[in-house]
């Protein structure tokens, strides 16, 4: 895992996703980028209908909602494959 991308489009899940998601992997010592996406041609190309998102590595992990702190922790775990926990 070397990029994660959290879309949205600053409402409180997106924020919320954004802080679950830099949480867990700094307890990880990730060492990859963590990228915040606003702009909705951008999170459309994802093809994206809901947000907040995550995006691992080019591959959308999870749409719409606040995924917990296990489910992050989960892909940080399988971290050469990247989950799809919708």
């Amino acid at each position: 895992m070397k990029e994660i991308k959290v879309l949205g489009m600053g409402c409180p899940k997106y924020k919320a996703t954004f802080e679950v998601v830099e949480e867990v992997a700094k307890a990880h010592g990730f060492s990859g980028t963590i990228e915040k996406v606003e702009d909705i041609t951008a999170i459309i190309s994802y093809g994206v209908m809901s947000t907040p998102a995550v995006v691992i590595d080019g591959k959308v992990a999870f749409v719409g909602g606040v995924p917990s702190k296990e489910q992050v922790e989960n892909w940080f775990a399988s971290s050469g494959s990247t989950c799809c926990c919708k």
